[in-house]
């Protein structure tokens, strides 16, 4: 997916965005920008568009992704809140960042496409495979020696999981052990802004 300049978008979007512009010096240069420019008042579509804009990246989505786990939230006649957040953590390569056997999203997807996990023993390349509870992910046999695992083990010792990833180190695995808990995680967009762009 081609996604363009990630510094432009992400003062543009905010520093969530992307890894690499969560840093001091990024955020210190936002604001000297934000301190020229002043507040500009921006309509509905225009906030609406940006939130949008903002969950679509983050997880590293297309538009037509995207827009169909929308519109299956609002379907669903849940929560769409929380079944669109479940729907997106319990993607292969969201979960694989969540356990911590990767250090971004974009690096757990590409991970996940070059088959490095296998889930309930069983090799997966696809980074949006949608794990149920119970689903047992694994780094598999042949990459455990990896540098780009190996590289992780210390720091998985210090890494904190969310409530629905039980991580197992002596067997470089993790299990998917409840539905993601829509509100447990930071916020990372407004997603009834998101709603509002789709239903508009």
């Amino acid at each position: 997916m081609i996604i363009g300049p990630k510094y432009k978008i992400c003062k543009r979007l905010g520093s969530n965005v992307f890894e690499k512009c969560q840093t001091k010096a990024f955020a210190n240069s936002a604001q000297r920008v934000s301190d020229k420019t002043g507040r500009r008042n921006s309509s509905d579509f225009k906030r609406q568009l940006l939130e949008k804009q903002k969950l679509r990246l983050i997880y590293s989505l297309t538009e037509k992704q995207f827009s169909s786990y929308v519109f299956r939230a609002l379907e669903s006649g849940q929560n769409p809140s929380q079944v669109l957040f479940a729907t997106l953590e319990s993607r292969l390569d969201s979960f694989a960042y969540r356990t911590g056997l990767a250090q971004t999203r974009r690096a757990a997807r590409q991970l996940a496409a070059h088959g490095h996990f296998t889930v309930n023993g069983v090799r997966v390349t696809v980074p949006s495979f949608a794990l149920s509870v119970g689903d047992v992910v694994a780094v598999r046999e042949g990459s455990r020696g990896s540098s780009l695992f190996e590289s992780r083990r210390e720091l998985l010792k210090e890494h904190k999981t969310p409530s629905w990833v039980t991580y197992n180190p002596d067997t470089h695995s993790a299990t998917f052990t409840a539905p993601p808990a829509w509100g447990e995680q930071d916020s990372v967009a407004d997603f009834g802004a998101v709603f509002e762009y789709y239903t508009r």
